[in-house]
């Protein structure tokens, strides 16, 4: 068994120059709500579920971006009502959001 059941990584990445960047659609606000539902809901801790913040994760085009593994499910987002949903069918579910999952060719 893995030590987490499922990790949710958010792209937080910004860039100086002005090129589109996952910061700049409101991923640092997605992550805190995450977080903030994952441990209202006592999911967080060792064999449930782990948000982690993240870098660039190369797939700018279809910002903001995060994904979950082990399921490599990678999905893009609007607002908090996404990220509930992504909390509440696939965090929590198990079930893939597929409305919210991010086309495999968009990338940087």
């Amino acid at each position: 068994m893995s030590y987490y059941q499922r990790h949710i990584f958010f792209c937080l990445n910004q860039r100086d120059s002005g090129e589109n960047a996952c910061a700049q659609h409101g991923a640092q606000e997605a992550f805190n709500h995450c977080k903030s539902r994952i441990k209202a809901a006592g999911l967080s801790g060792v064999g449930q579920v782990r948000v982690n913040k993240a870098g660039c994760l190369d797939r700018c085009a279809g910002g903001p971006v995060a994904v979950i593994y082990p399921e490599e499910t990678w999905y893009t987002f609007v607002d908090n009502s996404d990220i509930d949903e992504i909390v509440d069918k696939h965090l929590i579910g198990g079930e893939v959001v597929e409305r919210l999952v991010l086309p495999p060719n968009v990338g940087r």
